[in-house]
């Protein structure tokens, strides 16, 4: 470990910023990972409580589950529960409620997708000035300074390959978040006109004359 270190010291000024570049882009993939990971699941088990709920003739009670579960999913069948039961528009609503989750599950994904870019960039910008660093060395004693040719060379290719390598492990975490989010979307999406569906049911009953 602390040959790596001592390897990375040598890639010249840029390795500063390279250094934050990657905590910052850790710090936010495993909050990103916490955050999604989980965020598609239990729709199927919380749309079935909801047709017992409403079975039962109990709309809040449906209402509490999804408020109990929590989540993307919930909090959009919630707010479809909630128009309904005030008379309301209830796709208008669940509508609303998926843009808002959606804001707050894109958080701080503009941060990898700067990282993706910022990287390569540093890398190249150590690459030059590692060169200009021995192309210095050249012309103020020749080649009789091999070891600070080699110094700024070295400089060169360990900021480039640092910076390749940070880019290539956000954009992987980029796109598993970017893949999550559209999981999560199709989910919302499927369990909302479930939800309408069950909605469109209770109306249809409710709206049957009784016979005597």
């Amino acid at each position: 470990m602390l040959d790596v270190l001592n390897t990375l010291a040598k890639g010249g000024p840029v390795m500063v910023p390279l250094a934050a570049c990657s905590m910052l882009a850790v710090t936010v993939l495993v909050e990103r990972f916490l955050a999604l990971r989980k965020a598609d699941r239990g729709g199927e088990e919380l749309i079935a409580k909801i047709r017992r709920a409403y079975r039962a003739g109990d709309g809040a009670e449906a209402l509490a589950e999804c408020e109990r579960v929590g989540g993307p999913v919930a909090n959009v069948l919630a707010a479809g529960l909630r128009a309904f039961l005030r008379g309301e528009r209830v796709t208008s609503a669940m509508e609303e409620q998926t843009l808002s989750d959606q804001r707050m599950l894109n958080k701080r994904l503009v941060v990898l997708d700067t990282v993706v870019t910022l990287a390569p960039l540093l890398g190249l910008l150590g690459t030059v000035l590692g060169m200009i660093s021995a192309f210095r060395i050249i012309s103020l004693h020749g080649t009789s300074h091999p070891a600070g040719i080699t110094g700024g060379v070295a400089e060169a290719l360990i900021a480039t390959a640092t910076g390749l390598a940070i880019a290539i492990f956000c954009l992987v975490g980029y796109n598993w978040c970017r893949d999550k989010l559209r999981q999560i979307t199709e989910e919302i999406e499927l369990r909302a006109t479930q939800l309408e569906n069950v909605l469109a049911g209770v109306q249809e009953r409710a709206e049957v004359p009784v016979a005597r």
